[in-house]
């Protein structure tokens, strides 16, 4: 989500905030505003700066969708934007279309987000890399398998002394083929990953790495601190300086590669959390309903039936604003 910092804030605009600036939105490029509609939604933007900064995280959002001009300054886009929308059909013409875009996935793995600011240049040019929604399954040159999860990507560096495996952005679950001439490492930015003959899982989250053993062991190296074995059945996550854990393997880390998202007494947040990694576009979550507990196994191949899952299950319906902007609220 865009940081509302640059809008003069310390903090995100807040849910109801943001379903506002997207209820707006979709008024606006109706085509059917009305100059009194106009006017309220001028009135609303300028009322404070968390107003702002809402619009202009729905303007990146729908950018990838819907071609908009460049504009720095929402206020000053005002006139244009009324322009190009009296010029469109009926919104209910309009917003079938734009569905049918977000359909046909033209911009799946590309949509704009805030967070691919970092890793996301080297994710592009990567080896091997998977898109929004998208899971691969590779065969390496020594018959050693990695499953690469959505939106993720890493180089590989086969050498006659090292077989060199960089996580450059996501996750990816390792099988490593037995050599005992040539060992198998995995580095991210925190450190390396060194296999014992295993099967293991790597997550990149934020700072850290997360690591999930099931078979063999993997020898953890921050890139400032002392190595660590994990043993299988044992998860750990490390920084640059420090390794935490290990604890219990967590067998949902694993599951992703059968397209599935197994929740077992977590939060709904933590559920849209894992969602959003899945789905191009928008999820918003209600805090009412954030620390609602989930249980069950859920497609995460399929977010559209996962939403429609959860709305049966919990007390929460799904509103769709727009294609692309997808809200979680309480039922009623």
């Amino acid at each position: 989500m865009a940081r509302a910092s640059a809008a003069g804030l310390s903090a995100e605009p807040s849910h109801a905030v943001l379903q506002e600036a997207a209820e707006w939105y979709a008024v606006l490029r109706s085509g059917g505003a009305s100059a009194q509609e106009q006017s309220r939604w001028r009135a609303w933007l300028e009322r404070c700066a968390e107003h702002r900064a809402a619009w202009r995280h729905v303007e990146d959002i729908s950018r990838g969708f819907v071609a908009l001009q460049e504009t720095p300054d929402p206020l000053q886009a005002s006139d244009s934007l009324f322009q190009a929308t009296v010029r469109m059909r009926r919104r209910r013409r309009v917003l079938a279309g734009l569905g049918a875009v977000a359909g046909a996935g033209l911009l799946a793995g590309s949509v704009w987000r805030p967070a691919w600011l970092g890793a996301r240049v080297l994710a592009w040019a990567a080896d091997y890399r998977t898109g929004i929604g998208e899971q691969r399954e590779i065969v390496l040159a020594d018959g050693s398998r990695i499953w690469l999860n959505t939106d993720s990507a890493f180089d590989a560096d086969y050498g006659p002394a090292l077989r060199r495996i960089a996580l450059v952005a996501g996750e990816m679950l390792v099988e490593t083929a037995h050599a005992v001439s040539r060992p198998f490492v995995v580095d991210t930015a925190q450190g390396r990953m060194r296999a014992l003959g295993t099967r293991f899982n790597v997550r990149l989250d934020d700072a850290q790495t997360l690591l999930a053993v099931y078979a063999g062991a993997v020898e953890i190296t921050p890139a400032a601190g002392d190595a660590v074995v994990i043993r299988a059945g044992q998860q750990a996550e490390f920084t640059r300086s420090r390794v935490s854990g290990p604890a219990p393997a967590d067998a949902a880390h694993q599951s992703w590669t059968r397209g599935v998202l197994v929740a077992q007494d977590i939060p709904l947040r933590e559920v849209v959390r894992e969602l959003r990694r899945y789905r191009v576009g928008h999820v918003g979550l209600a805090q009412e309903v954030a620390d609602l507990k989930v249980y069950g196994s859920f497609p995460v191949r399929e977010t559209d039936r996962t939403l429609a899952m959860l709305a049966t299950v919990l007390p929460v319906r799904i509103e769709r604003t727009l294609p692309w902007w997808v809200s979680i609220e309480p039922r009623g």
